[in-house]
């Protein structure tokens, strides 16, 4: 376990996304409950990568969401429809995972829905560099339908109840809805936290991530780099 700035800890991801080789671009998971911080984490380790003049593919899982009347088919406030209907794993595997894996053409997409208008989207198909990153941030990353497309996987951990009064502070709930405090607190107490102990217990997605950042102190975080996370994977 080490703690250190938030700067000492962003070097110390860059530093371990550096000594993963691929032969293809590198595909890494940062993962975590809603309101643990992982865009914010994946938006900051971009400018640092970027500025060692790595090339830089940012997405977000909040970007291949079903439409909403599949997602809260079965009721705005369910656990298991959050963690079974809400993301569309095919279609992130198809148009950005495998393109980026081993033996894809690398063409790829960031993105297959609109959340404004609650529609499919197609943004026109781009080409990266065999040494591109891939910076993917969201929830339920480390599920066995996406396990094995990662690189590097990072798990931001923050207590549930924290994630609670993080989410009332900004006021707002997750894919960018505006909701009042009452309405945060039922969607995190009915259907965001349930489904993460349901991750939890069927997933172990901790069991699996390279690097665990415990994230309930934002400039003083901790975190642990498990052995196996420096392997070379082809």
């Amino acid at each position: 376990m080490n703690q250190g700035t938030r700067g000492e800890l962003i070097s110390r991801l860059a530093e371990a996304i550096r000594s993963v080789t691929t032969a293809h671009p590198l595909r890494v998971a940062i993962d975590g409950p809603p309101a643990a911080g992982k865009t914010t984490l994946a938006d900051e380790l971009a400018v640092v990568l970027r500025a060692q003049d790595r090339d830089v593919i940012r997405a977000t899982i909040d970007d291949f969401l079903f439409p909403r009347a599949q997602r809260y088919r079965r009721g705005q406030y369910s656990a298991e429809g959050c963690y079974f209907d809400a993301h569309d794993h095919a279609a992130l595997c198809r148009v950005l995972l495998d393109p980026l894996g081993p033996g894809g053409d690398r063409r790829f997409q960031h993105a297959v829905y609109d959340r404004d208008t609650d529609t499919p989207s197609s943004p026109p198909a781009m080409t990266a560099p065999a040494d591109a990153v891939l910076l993917f941030d969201g929830v339920f990353l480390l599920r066995p339908e996406l396990i094995d497309r990662w690189d590097l996987r990072i798990f931001v951990s923050v207590p549930f109840e924290q994630t609670v009064d993080r989410a009332r502070e900004r006021g707002t709930a997750p894919a960018g809805s505006t909701a009042d405090t009452a309405e945060i607190e039922r969607s995190w107490r009915n259907r965001y936290i349930p489904s993460q102990q349901l991750y939890f217990a069927t997933a172990r997605p901790t069991d699996h991530a390279d690097i665990i950042v415990y994230n309930d102190q934002l400039q003083r975080p901790t975190w642990e780099v498990r052995p196996h996370s420096s392997r070379h994977r082809i």
